[in-house]
């Protein structure tokens, strides 16, 4: 009796519990395999916040689950249909489910900025109604499926700032609606598809930072309809840009910095509507065209390439021009002087000429530009006369980088301080036409992914209009709050407010709603100039913080609970079974997770983004760690090769390390996001069995530490070591610059600094990076991290160590000093002494050239003069003295471009091995008197003039 009981209790129970299921089967107005997809696709998430609490309530559609829309009306079969899933900005973690394809009415599919991991699912290739691919913003991995070019009605797909690898499949060739790929900031690698300029609806094309090589399609000018082709940061080493380039149609930007392209400029004064052009950073030579570019031009930047010739007049009739930058060329003549002749008379125009280290050798003209104008001429031959020609204001070593970040609108003169009620969230509307009016704004997160101007500045007020005429909102009603640069994108925080005319100090939940709709679905009007936009945050405070998107009504009908009461006794013995077989299942999944004995719950949440080995997996790729290869201070590093031949470094902590779990979660969390040619990758993780270890691709030739061992015995010589230099530097640009959001390193040291078997350089150990500070919700934006002091001696920023205080300038510092080893070869601390102030003091005593490194053989004089003076100017005292990373660079690859390239050639090496490398180059014949050797130069010849004296910039 009482079994039977307990029978009948365990039913009853089951019943109760599965109610919410019952009414979803019993009475769903949404196609049943969709609401079985949606449920298989929660059991894949992991909600924290619980933003998906009621995706067991009801039905999908008729009880409006948070981020679902619906088709308004019953298809043929008689169902409703979902057609968008938009699950934006959650803080939703875990994997993309297979059974997404399943929901085959599909339109919108949006996981932006959320904590995604794992592969992009084939399946998704099957929604044929799918317009919009959003996954912008994840963790997500391996490669793209080539079923994704199935999807022939797909408006916007956007992977970009995810940990994509492999390379472009050719089937998205048949994307015959795309309007916008952005597959940026990837690791995506390999050729471009050519086939690619079959999609004749294609306006943004945006590949920038990826590994992809290869050369530049040349049939990308038949695409009728493109706009904006990036794909900075890119290697196309040995790559030409293609003549055919010359015809864009309908170009209005073409960014190809950094992508180590050579050969001539083309000619693209037939490009009419062209606004933008960035050429930098590669290995273009010949002269400059001299044919008239667009009158639309804001920005050219052919800065850092072998460009020789003059400055073409063609320039000086460019009424839009906000940038010239030409620095670091080869160019000769004179500098022209009436470039700004046309600018435009508003007063909020800009102009910026560089002309830095180029060999200009004379003024021509009247050299007076207005205040609005900055001209840089530093380095080249006609300021060593500046005193005579009065042109002292041009040749100094101004910032000159742009603008960085402004707040806007934020005046509130005349009113009373603190008269708006602050609990509400209520604020004075900046330029309301009702003086001092109060009302609550609605705060968004916005970025221009790839704008056509360099200073937003002038174009200001045309962007309000833009923006506000779609919303159907006055100007006043719109404040861009705050705005700085991203590297070449642009982050604003706005502001948007109720129309206080009508004296409403609110929006209503359905305004609201409409706003983020027009936001999130991209209903805004295409915008060539400002180019292509995403949404970073919808931030709902005060009277707006009840609205849950896409949650207006979480009863369940009264349809609905008959339905439950006359199917659940049907169902019952069903559903217990089901229950007891998945009870069991837990059983035994948390048994398996119980033995694994992981080091924390918190760990395995945060680290989806990297493959997870297990103990076993390291113990046979180490061959029982048999394989030492290095040790530091968190533990030992050995060799390892899995059975697809993959060969790894392994770093294994021991008990006791100075690195612990928080450093152990950052350093996997930024590498999983972080992807440069010049920072080591993160392959994968290991936590079991009390473990803790990280998994990176492998450096056959070791730390720069032991290449600069007195007991290393294979040398680098000079050209060798500036391209180590370079590489390094370029990689902590990126952080500074290019990651999302951007990092300070604060580890710098030449035993982080690794080296492939080509010798290039790349900046590992993240464990105690810190993020850089970003605008928060307020528009606030401090200049640095504060923060206990972390680091290793000799290579801290004094000024951080003081102040505690960290900014970018402190991974500068520390550069500067791995510079320093490079030249002299010693360690930052030495028999109690300090490189910087070794150096310096060696330096102003004229005896530098003593403590040089005597292993570098020969080297040109020039470059070395600049080499000392760089590392100097980077580890001074002062943080404002120092360069920018921008500028280290530049610096670097002007003094490489010094180097004859015989010098640069180096044969790679693995450390490990015992192979020697090749001998640093002679120079002999008539070149020889340009070179000193570091082994029979003394201090003396500095003083007596056989090497001019430079002083730290």
């Amino acid at each position: 009796m009482m079994r039977v009981g307990g029978c009948l209790l365990s039913l009853w129970l089951c019943c109760c519990c599965l109610l919410p299921l019952l009414a979803v089967a019993a009475s769903a107005n949404t196609d049943p395999s969709q609401v079985n997809a949606l449920l298989a696709v929660k059991k894949q998430l992991l909600d924290r916040l619980n933003h998906l609490r009621n995706w067991n309530k009801g039905d999908p559609c008729t009880s409006n689950w948070t981020g679902i829309e619906c088709s308004d009306h019953p298809g043929n079969d008689g169902y409703l249909h979902v057609e968008e899933l938009q699950l934006q900005n959650m803080n939703l973690s875990g994997t993309l489910a297979p059974e997404l394809g399943q929901l085959s009415h599909l339109k919108i599919l949006d996981f932006m900025w959320n904590e995604m991991t794992g592969s992009i699912p084939k399946e998704i290739g099957h929604i044929s109604t799918l317009e919009l691919l959003l996954l912008n913003g994840n963790n997500l991995s391996g490669s793209l499926p080539d079923e994704l070019g199935n999807l022939s009605n797909m408006n916007r797909f956007q992977i970009d700032q995810n940990n994509i690898s492999g390379q472009i499949p050719k089937t998205y060739a048949n994307l015959s609606s795309a309007r916008h790929l952005h597959f940026n900031n990837n690791s995506l690698s390999g050729q471009i598809p050519p086939e690619l300029s079959r999609i004749s609806t294609l306006i943004h094309l945006l590949l920038d930072n990826n590994n992809l090589s290869g050369y530049l399609p040349p049939d990308f000018s038949n695409l009728p309809e493109l706009r904006i082709l990036q794909l900075d940061n890119n290697n196309f080493n040995g790559s030409n840009i293609p003549a055919s380039y010359e015809n864009f149609p309908m170009l209005v930007k073409l960014s190809l910095r950094n992508c180590s392209l050579q050969g001539a400029v083309p000619d693209l004064s037939r490009i009419t509507n062209l606004s933008y052009l960035d050429l930098s950073q590669n290995l273009l030579s010949g002269p400059i065209p001299s044919n008239k570019l667009s009158d639309n031009m804001t920005t050219i930047d052919l800065s850092d390439n072998q460009l020789n010739g003059s400055i073409p007049e063609s320039f000086l009739d460019l009424p839009s021009l906000q940038i010239l930058s030409l620095q670091n060329n080869f160019l000769t003549g004179p500098v022209p002087t009436n470039i700004w002749k046309n600018m435009s008379l508003n007063a909020s125009a800009v102009l910026t000429l560089d002309f830095r280290n180029n060999s200009l050798s004379r003024i021509e003209g009247n050299l007076n530009p207005p205040v609005n104008v900055t001209l840089r001429l530093e380095g080249n031959p006609v300021c060593r006369n500046a005193n005579l020609l009065n042109i002292s204001l041009f040749c100094g070593s101004a910032s000159g980088e742009g603008e960085m970040r402004a707040g806007l609108n934020n005046s509130e003169v005349g009113c009373p301080k603190q008269s708006c009620p602050a609990e509400m969230s209520y604020e004075y509307v900046p330029a309301s036409p009702i003086p001092c009016a109060c009302a609550a704004p609605l705060r968004i997160g916005y970025r221009l992914k790839s704008p056509s101007f360099y200073y937003f500045h002038p174009f200001i007020q045309s962007f309000e209009k833009y923006l506000t005429g779609y919303l159907n909102f006055s100007l006043y009603q719109l404040s861009i709050d705050t705005y700085f640069w991203e590297g070449r994108r642009l982050r604003m925080n706005l502001k948007l407010f109720p129309n206080v005319i009508n004296h409403s100090n609110t929006f209503d939940d359905g305004e609201v709603r409409r706003i983020r709709d027009i936001y999130a679905s991209w209903h805004f009007p295409g915008s060539d100039f400002f180019g292509p936009y995403e949404l970073l945050h919808f931030t709902l405070l005060g009277p707006y913080a009840h609205i849950d998107f896409g949650n207006e009504n979480e009863g369940i009908s009264k349809g609905t609970l008959v339905a439950v009461v006359v199917g659940g006794v049907a169902f019952a013995v069903v559903m217990s079974v089901i229950v007891t077989v998945l009870i069991t299942r837990r059983h035994a999944r948390h048994h398996r997770a119980m033995s694994r004995k992981r080091l924390s719950t918190k760990a395995s949440m945060k680290i989806e983004g990297v493959r997870d080995f297990t103990f076993k997996e390291m113990v046979v790729a180490t061959d029982n760690f048999s394989t030492q290869v290095g040790q530091g201070g968190y533990g030992k590093v050995y060799k390892g090769s899995f059975f697809d031949k993959t060969v790894v470094a392994i770093k294994r902590a021991e008990e006791g390390s100075l690195q612990g779990q928080k450093e152990f979660l950052t350093e996997i969390k930024l590498l999983s996001r972080l992807h440069h040619r010049n920072l080591v990758s993160l392959v994968g993780y290991c936590d079991e069995e009390g473990e803790q270890m990280l998994v990176y691709e492998f450096m056959p030739n070791g730390t720069l530490r032991d290449w600069l061992s007195a007991k290393a015995k294979r040398n680098l010589n000079f050209g060798m070591r500036l391209q180590i230099a370079l590489g390094s530097a370029k990689g902590i640009l990126y952080l500074h610059t290019e990651a999302n959001p951007p990092v300070f390193h604060r580890d710098i040291k030449a035993s982080n600094i690794l080296l492939d078997s080509n010798l290039n350089a790349k900046i590992s150990d993240f464990g105690i990076s810190r993020l850089a500070p970003v605008l928060d919700e307020e528009g606030a934006v401090p200049n640095h991290v504060s923060t206990i002091v972390k680091g290793t001696p000799g290579y801290l920023d004094p000024e951080y160590f003081l102040t505690h205080k960290l900014t970018d300038k402190s991974d500068v510092y520390s550069l500067g000093v791995v510079f320093l080893e490079l030249l002299t070869g010693r360690q930052p601390i030495w028999h109690g002494k300090n490189i910087v102030r070794e150096v310096k003091t060696a330096h102003e005593s004229g005896t530098v050239l003593s403590i040089i490194d005597s292993r570098m053989g020969w080297y040109p004089s020039e470059c070395m003069e600049r080499s000392v003076g760089l590392a100097l100017s980077c580890s001074d005292n002062n943080p404002e003295k120092r360069p920018s990373m921008l500028e280290v660079v530049r610096q670097l690859e002007y003094i490489l471009k010094m180097m004859p390239q015989t010098d640069l050639i180096s044969s790679s090496t693995d450390l490990y091995s015992g192979k020697s490398l090749t001998e640093p180059s002679s120079y002999g014949g008539t070149n020889r008197e340009a070179y000193v050797s570091s082994s029979s130069v003394s201090g003396s010849d500095l003083v007596s003039g056989a090497i001019p004296s430079i002083a730290p910039r």
